[in-house]
């Protein structure tokens, strides 16, 4: 992963700016938080089935929200994350939620070297492999990370979603779905309060769910299912409305395609 050191530090620089921002935010609610609220979704809550007592990693935590939720079900969770400032304010979090998570800096490809023990579940969700340019390097990490039985569970935004260039109004297709070539974007602002100044410099790989469940499959891991949905707990991009169940969906070319899928995998 050397070669992409240049992105992931970048990428990293981004998302420390972005933490100070997204903790404030009411995209976020920490404070909601503090006082009982769940940060996690009907999707995956309704998925996961029970944690209790499990052994959890988390990857790609953010400043570790709904890893302290998944704590709050009983599982035994670790979090990592690439942002040391994530990594930072997700302890002080745990230690104002009086709960026991484990906070790691790493980013995902430095699991191996970071990190010794094996869990029952992994799990990351919407938003995350986006920023990894190798899928096949990330499944075997997955699967030699699983105790036997154990599971991976992700859910994540629809890759048809990124296709999209959102700093075009109104949103323009241009990339395309079979993509392996990085692609940069910047600008003003983040997903959890687009009127922020700071400036969000990123690189990001498209990843079809082809590559992702061959990934999955190559490592050893043996697909549950695969779902996909058309509405986003999320009214994270441009031109999007609230439906009555409180989801969010495009104005425009509502129902046309997906917007999130689900995957559960299992080490056999």
């Amino acid at each position: 992963m050397n070669k992409h050191q240049k992105y992931f530090s970048v990428n990293k620089e981004t998302w420390n700016k972005k933490v100070g921002i997204h903790l404030n935010s009411d995209f976020y609610d920490v404070n909601g938080f503090l006082y009982g609220k769940s940060s996690l979704n009907k999707y995956e809550l309704d998925e996961l089935g029970i944690i209790k007592d499990k052994s959890l990693l988390h990857l790609q935590c953010h400043f570790g929200l709904d890893t302290l939720n998944l704590c709050r079900l009983g599982a035994k969770c670790t979090g990592i994350d690439i942002s040391n400032e994530g990594i930072v304010q997700a302890k002080k979090l745990n230690d104002k939620a009086g709960l026991d998570a484990v906070f790691i800096e790493s980013n995902v490809y430095d699991i191996p070297k970071k990190i010794a023990e094996k869990f029952d579940i992994i799990f990351t969700s919407y938003g995350v492999i986006s920023w990894l340019p190798n899928l096949n390097t990330w499944a075997k990490i997955i699967a030699d990370k699983l105790n036997k039985n154990g599971f991976f569970y992700m859910i994540e935004f629809h890759p048809i979603i990124w296709m999209f260039d959102y700093l075009q109004n109104p949103p323009k297709m241009i990339h395309p779905y079979l993509n392996s070539s990085v692609i940069y974007e910047e600008y003003e602002g983040t997903y959890a309060n687009f009127n922020s100044k700071i400036i969000s410099k990123e690189y990001n790989w498209n990843h079809g769910l082809g590559e992702v469940v061959s990934a999955l499959t190559k490592a050893g891991l043996h697909i549950d299912y695969l779902h996909e949905f058309e509405k986003s707990p999320y009214n994270c991009f441009p031109d999007m409305e609230k439906t009555k169940d409180g989801m969010f969906e495009f104005k425009k070319n509502k129902n046309l395609f997906p917007l999130l899928f689900s995957i559960k995998a299992t080490k056999k």
